[in-house]
């Protein structure tokens, strides 16, 4: 598994243990740069890390993935507000046993109801509706969830899920409360976490402060996370190297930017990682002109992966999957090199889409010109100006249409663009997440319309699968007929940096789940 220390320290250090030789110590303020502004408060209802790092401390999960394990997988799943956990014999009923003595924020009980509300308003079954549900094709399985006493619950499936169990350790999936509508915790949140919403004023900070009632003994060990908004990632790197922050915002540093801050500062300690994120390509299939089917195969064959990397400075080729060892189901590398574009010869590619191109009436002198539209952050619109560089190879003169993070979402599921340059950073690392959420025909998050309903029902075979050689080699099938399909091609697996001040103690980055890491109970500062 990589891992890559760049600027001082012993990674020994750095890792949290549960043992009493580092001796945490309790309060202090973890002081954090946001790199844009949330475009709400509410999980649930939104598909950005944006939302998910600066709140998902207000929350608990029935489950969880230890935050002192890397790489996630269901063997690191520990308990949350579920004690412990049991399948029936065809594995089509989860129930859990809840703990008690858990309270709201605003001191109300925590019981069994609020977990039967909360996939209530994930499967549309609730009163109150999500404004937007971008993970409903998650739980599309669950036929019902009923408490059985305040203390017990049972999620019941149509069919056997093995992983459902690590859907519902993902930072998406935080337990909401009955008593609270789904307006006010877009803006107000209250949660059973061991932080409580002190502030959230937006474009400027976000303040959570230590709950005092919160139901695990001696945690958090922090009084607060504050989060400024700093929307120059320039800006916010130098005022980190200058000790305003102890922590910058996760993967927000890219490997250019490292290089500048290792020779303004010795003392701060930085990882590389991957994050189970990838830089793909959108194309409105249902629009001129790339509801014609050979134009899109010719943006596909255009993409030469290894210079996106060069220019980036960090990342993997992989196919729809998390590239292998970090990720657990991606196309082993022979296998991806027998996908159409996704072989060495990149001319050879390129002759191919040239000669798709001149079929549609297009030429070197008669360019097809569009934007490419992209969201306003680095992490996206680095590779899309690389993106527009590549595409004049095959005669397609493009421009940035450059889109704030408020609205990029929205463009989206309208799907007012022609072609974006999208990123799409996995919840969970398995297969049920991103095939349901990115690719199924009535999914909410399926952004270009891709739909196969022959291999959809692939779909649910895979995911009844308890055999684990047998699933995998079934999602490989699967995966490469995406990849051949063009259904949203992937351009590159993103690693990025993440920095922390030397004082920072108990945070380790996960390697293939962005979303997920970032309760902060058990980060400590040594200082």
């Amino acid at each position: 598994m990589r891992l890559k220390l760049l600027m001082g320290g012993m990674i020994a250090a750095l890792l949290w243990s549960g043992g009493p030789a580092f001796a945490q110590k309790s309060g202090g303020t973890l002081r954090m740069f946001h790199r844009d502004n949330p475009p709400s408060a509410s999980i649930h209802e939104e598909s950005t890390a944006s939302t998910v790092v600066p709140f998902m401390g207000l929350f608990n999960n029935l489950v969880r993935f230890d935050p002192a394990v890397a790489q996630n997988s269901e063997k690191s799943i520990i308990p949350d507000l579920a004690e412990s956990w049991s399948w029936n014999a065809d594995r089509t009923e989860l129930s859990f046993r809840l703990h008690r003595g858990v309270t709201w924020h605003d001191g109300r009980p925590f019981t069994s109801r609020d977990v039967e509300c909360t996939f209530n308003l994930l499967t549309g079954r609730a009163a109150n509706k999500l404004r937007r549900n971008p993970r409903g094709a998650w739980y599309r399985n669950i036929n019902f969830v009923n408490g059985t006493g305040d203390h017990d619950v049972t999620i019941h499936l149509n069919r056997p899920q093995p992983a459902l169990l690590s859907l519902l350790a993902s930072g998406f999936t935080p337990i909401y409360p009955c008593h609270i509508s789904p307006t006010q915790m877009r803006t107000r949140p209250v949660g059973t976490g061991p932080f409580r919403l002190d502030t959230f004023t937006p474009f400027e900070r976000i303040r959570l402060v230590r709950n005092p009632d919160y139901w695990k003994p001696g945690r958090p060990y922090l009084d607060g996370v504050e989060f400024t908004i700093v929307t120059s990632p320039s800006t916010a790197l130098l005022s980190f190297t200058a000790g305003r922050f102890d922590m910058t915002f996760p993967w927000e540093v890219s490997v250019p930017q490292l290089k500048d801050a290792q020779r303004q500062t010795s003392r701060a300690v930085c990882q590389i990682t991957p994050m189970n994120n990838n830089t793909n390509l959108l194309i409105n299939r249902e629009a001129p002109p790339f509801n014609n089917p050979d134009i899109r195969r010719a943006l596909g064959l255009a993409i030469d992966r290894r210079a996106f990397i060069d220019g980036l400075g960090e990342g993997d080729v992989g196919s729809t999957f998390q590239p292998p060892a970090e990720g657990m189901w991606g196309l082993p590398p022979d296998m991806l090199a027998e996908v159409p574009g996704f072989g060495p010869d990149i001319e050879k590619n390129r002759e191919e889409a040239r000669a798709l191109m001149a079929k549609a009436g297009y030429s070197r002198e008669r360019p097809m010109t569009l934007k490419v539209a992209t969201r306003g952050i680095p992490l996206y619109r680095a590779p899309a100006t690389i993106l527009v560089k590549q595409l004049k190879e095959i005669h397609i003169d493009a421009t940035l249409d450059i889109v704030e993070t408020s609205l990029w979402f929205t463009r989206l599921n309208r799907r007012e663009y022609s072609v974006g340059v999208n990123t799409t950073g996995n919840g969970v690392d398995d297969p049920d997440q991103s095939l349901y959420e990115n690719y199924a025909c009535r999914s909410e998050r399926n952004y270009n319309g891709y739909c196969n309903p022959a291999l959809e029902r692939l779909f649910d075979v895979q995911s009844a699968e308890a055999d684990p050689e047998k699933r995998r080699r079934l999602v490989w099938e699967i995966d490469a007929k995406l990849l051949a399909d063009g259904a949203r091609p992937p351009i590159v697996w993103n690693s990025a940096a993440t920095c922390w001040q030397p004082h920072v103690k108990g945070y380790v980055p996960f390697v293939n789940g962005m979303y997920n890491g970032f309760r902060f109970e058990d980060v400590w500062l040594d200082r």
